[in-house]
């Protein structure tokens, strides 16, 4: 193919233009950088890029691949400005942690056009982000959960498909609703849980002395901490249905644990944490 656009080049977007070059899958891998933010132009040095530009309305006809690898609150601006100068035979996806807002805002903002963009979401996060910390095989043997919707093309998904592929991933197809119920439980919430530890510590007054002393479990449990807080706030904001319904199930456990401690309940405590225990080491050795 001739060209790939790739709009936010940072963890995911900078490892997919990695993986490309290597593969050799397009002929121009092609950048945009936001005004005022990541400078990429050591990045076209690296040769992780070919060119790199504020000025994408000059990309878009001529790209056969547009990635958004934006926070998700930006994809609504992209879409509205893709929308007039899209070719008919480029197909467009994102790598967004939420789908369904993504999707609403393809099908309002793309118009006619809905049916060439495919929902994409790799599970293959870190901690760590911007184009410094990408890495080309970021995406071996990641599940990449691939949205499609009722006026996606068959011969498009197909595409999708074999382009996460290539870059090494084990693509699954979900609707937009599941997906955002499950990534809420399985990744939304553990982040908000790491944020608000380290906020509780944040809010003590012996902070540093507590930052000290804190073991590997703590390091383990709060690394996610460290992820962007811009793309978390989006995240938030954009599954906030599936978000607070989980808070308050949880806010029900943190209630449970207390009673039992509180009321010195030995066994229902034990059994309560070996029943999540065992749960646990079966999920490892799965």
């Amino acid at each position: 193919m001739n060209k790939i656009l790739i709009f936010g080049v940072g963890l995911i977007g900078g490892s997919i233009a990695l993986k490309v070059k290597q593969m050799n899958l397009f002929e121009e891998i092609v950048g945009i950088s936001r005004t005022n933010g990541t400078n990429l132009a050591p990045f076209v040095k690296s040769g992780m890029l070919d060119r790199a530009t504020e000025n994408f309305e000059m990309e878009i006809e001529s790209s056969n691949l547009i990635i958004l690898a934006t926070p998700v609150a930006q994809t609504e601006i992209i879409f509205e400005k893709l929308y007039p100068l899209l070719a008919e035979d480029t197909i467009v996806t994102d790598a967004g942690s939420t789908k369904t807002n993504v999707d609403l805002a393809a099908k309002k903002f793309l118009k006619e056009k809905y049916n060439q963009f495919i929902g994409s979401h790799p599970i293959a996060g870190s901690e760590k982000h911007g184009p410094e910390a990408a890495k080309k095989d970021l995406f071996k043997n990641k599940n990449i959960i691939i949205t499609p919707h009722s006026q996606s093309k068959s011969e498009d998904l197909k595409k999708i498909q074999s382009f996460w592929k290539s870059l090494g991933g084990v693509t699954s197809v979900m609707d937009v609703k599941l997906h955002d119920e499950i990534f809420s439980t399985v990744s939304h919430l553990p982040h908000l849980l790491a944020f608000g530890l380290v906020n509780l510590i944040n809010d003590k007054k012996n902070k540093a002395i507590l930052l000290e002393f804190a073991a590997s479990g703590f390091r383990d449990f709060s690394r996610i901490a460290a992820s962007s807080a811009e793309m978390w706030r989006d995240i938030c904001l954009a599954n906030k249905e599936s978000i607070i319904t989980d808070l308050h199930l949880y806010k029900n456990e943190v209630e449970s644990i207390i009673a039992m401690i509180d009321q010195g309940s030995e066994e229902k405590l034990l059994s309560y944490l070996l029943k999540a225990s065992q749960t646990r080491k079966k999920w490892n050795k799965e």
